[in-house]
């Protein structure tokens, strides 16, 4: 959802900047867009986090398999901690950016330019503290949003797998659970190989401005900021596909709710065999986050609906 709003929101805002020179929305979008920005890198690392301690506590369970599921409450408390705190952690940026404008010397054009630099009306205790900030931006992007989610995720993987080599030799666990926890296991990694390409690039040439930024031209460091924001806008837009992709009943279930948008779709164009197989596949994956399977197949209910 988030990277939604991403693509939603940021990207015409960037696009519009580019072709005509002027900002959208004036110096709102100068603030808005990079809190959202760096938001997003805080939700995808702490949600891999979190997933890299689900995965953790699974390996470690004493009776992995008879695991109970979670509740709805649980998790969205999870997810309200993970966007309270991101977005909480990038209440600086609205305070570090402001629209400034700049006059070509060639066309004499006017253009609008976000820049970094805190306001001077600000007070001074909170002036003080954004300018610490943008001192550290730099290596707070690097340790926080590209190292954490890196090496948690890493660490976990590593434990989790010598967990279950040892568990593997002294008993055989079932295949249906064993197939779950594959899963898992490649979605968590797939997600975070995305991440870590697509941020790597932005780390680089923040390391690189913040030694080289008086020998580089405006236009280069807008260019390399430009270059940035789109492999965000890249990772924004594959991640949901990966995850749909690997995820197979996460998958399955976005596919079944379009399926249900169509007039097409109905209880009684599906045959028999297409809907043993399709309860036969969400016996072995009945919940791809959880790690307990059904016991017995409930009852469906008759809606009056093919969901």
């Amino acid at each position: 959802f988030w990277d939604f709003l991403i693509l939603f929101f940021c990207l015409p805002v960037v696009i519009f900047n580019e072709i005509t020179k002027k900002r959208l929305l004036g110096d709102v979008s100068c603030r808005i867009v990079p809190f959202m920005e760096v938001s997003s890198l805080g939700v995808t690392t702490f949600s891999l986090c979190a997933l890299g301690i689900d995965r953790f506590h699974a390996a470690t369970s004493p009776q992995a398999s008879a695991r109970p599921i979670e509740q709805c409450q649980s998790i969205i408390a999870k997810l309200a901690v993970i966007w309270v705190g991101s977005m909480t952690l990038s209440v600086p940026e609205i305070l570090l950016w402001q629209l400034a404008q700049d006059t070509s010397p060639v066309s004499g054009v006017v253009t609008e330019y976000c820049t970094m630099k805190p306001s001077s009306n600000l007070p001074e205790s909170v002036y003080s503290l954004v300018l610490t900030y943008q001192n550290a931006r730099m290596w707070w992007y690097f340790g926080c949003y590209f190292c954490l989610p890196i090496l948690f995720t890493v660490s976990c993987q590593l434990v989790t797998r010598r967990i279950r080599g040892t568990e593997k030799k002294s008993e055989c666990r079932g295949t249906k659970h064993s197939q779950c926890e594959s899963h898992l296991n490649c979605t968590i990694i797939g997600l975070t190989v995305i991440y870590g390409l697509c941020t790597t690039p932005e780390n680089v040439c923040n390391i690189v401005v913040a030694y080289m930024s008086p020998d580089m031209s405006k236009q280069t460091l807008d260019l390399l900021n430009l270059i940035n924001q789109f492999f965000l806008f890249f990772k924004c837009s594959v991640t949901p596909v990966l995850l749909l992709c690997l995820c197979r009943p996460l998958g399955q279930a976005f596919m079944d709710c379009c399926c249900c948008c169509c007039e097409g779709c109905s209880p009684d164009t599906v045959s028999s065999e297409g809907s043993a197989d399709s309860k036969l596949k969400t016996e072995m994956s009945s919940s791809i986050f959880f790690d307990k399977p059904r016991e017995s197949p409930s009852p469906l209910l008759a809606l009056g609906t093919p969901c």
